[in-house]
């Protein structure tokens, strides 16, 4: 069976022929539960999400601040697999029809084995992978089976990356290119800056390929200021805080529910 970049990609040409951004939502897997966390992400995507990204829990997230930290320990207590990893994105697919990737560090792949992994995330329907610490130079054997599959490979720019290797990191990416908006983990800010919108005017002077904006956007506000000139507005750590603040699972769905009605509104302005 064959992966769904195809349909992550019509997913971001549809958005921008709407003349928006696409919302772009990262959950754990296994947060606050296997259960729990299906639920939240068919949650996003019933509300408003155009794309999910299912975090692979990782005992050391060193990209990640401490809202997904806590979330992912949560998840690791409660003994979350890759198995329930791609359990996350089979069903949540089939649910809703739309686009959902993994995100994950390279170790627990690489453990796992590529073929395997490739293999079982495209049988999942899952869309590619964002492979924040992969460089692209040690990647070949990922993309290889990537690519047998039908899966995106999604890598990550930033700020500090210099327009030539900009150029090298886009030319080996599919799907999109996510780029992080400061120097720095994950976590919601005040707000997202300049630094973000040079830095996608500077990738997209290397690809065609859509660009995506993560690192900081927690509110409708700062998804329409992303929104005007990014691709996607990704938001992570909002939707984990969200959860995390809320009594039970019930009004934890609740609330990423409305968070993500009013982050759809959000990129509806800004386009």
């Amino acid at each position: 069976m064959s992966g769904n970049v195809e349909l992550l990609s019509a997913t971001l040409a549809a958005a921008k022929a709407e003349d928006r951004a696409a919302l772009i939502a990262y959950l754990p897997a296994g947060f606050p539960s296997v259960d729990g966390g299906i639920e939240a992400v068919k949650a996003v995507l019933d509300s408003g999400a155009d794309v999910v990204e299912v975090g692979l829990p990782h005992s050391d997230p060193v990209l990640d601040g401490p809202v997904i930290q806590t979330a992912d320990d949560i998840a690791l207590r409660g003994g979350v697999k890759i198995a329930d990893v791609l359990r996350t994105v089979r069903e949540a697919h089939a649910a809703t029809g739309k686009p959902i990737l993994v995100m994950t560090y390279w170790n627990p792949i690489d453990r796992y084995g590529v073929e395997r992994f490739t293999a079982e995330l495209a049988e999942a329907g899952g869309a590619g992978c964002i492979l924040p610490d992969l460089p692209v130079e040690e990647s070949g054997l990922w993309r290889e089976h990537a690519d047998k599959h039908g899966l995106g490979t999604v890598f990550v720019v930033a700020p500090s990356s210099k327009d030539a290797r900009l150029a090298t990191i886009t030319a080996a990416g599919s799907g999109f290119v996510y780029a992080a908006s400061l120097m720095g983990v994950t976590g919601t800010r005040e707000s997202v800056g300049a630094q973000a919108e040079n830095l996608v005017a500077r990738t997209r002077a290397t690809t065609d390929l859509p660009v995506c904006v993560g690192l900081g956007v927690s509110n409708a506000a700062q998804a329409a200021e992303v929104a005007r000139f990014a691709d996607g507005v990704i938001v992570g750590s909002a939707f984990v805080k969200a959860m995390l603040d809320a009594p039970d699972e019930s009004a934890g769905l609740a609330a990423v529910r409305t968070l993500t009605g009013d982050l759809a509104r959000g990129v509806r302005r800004g386009g």
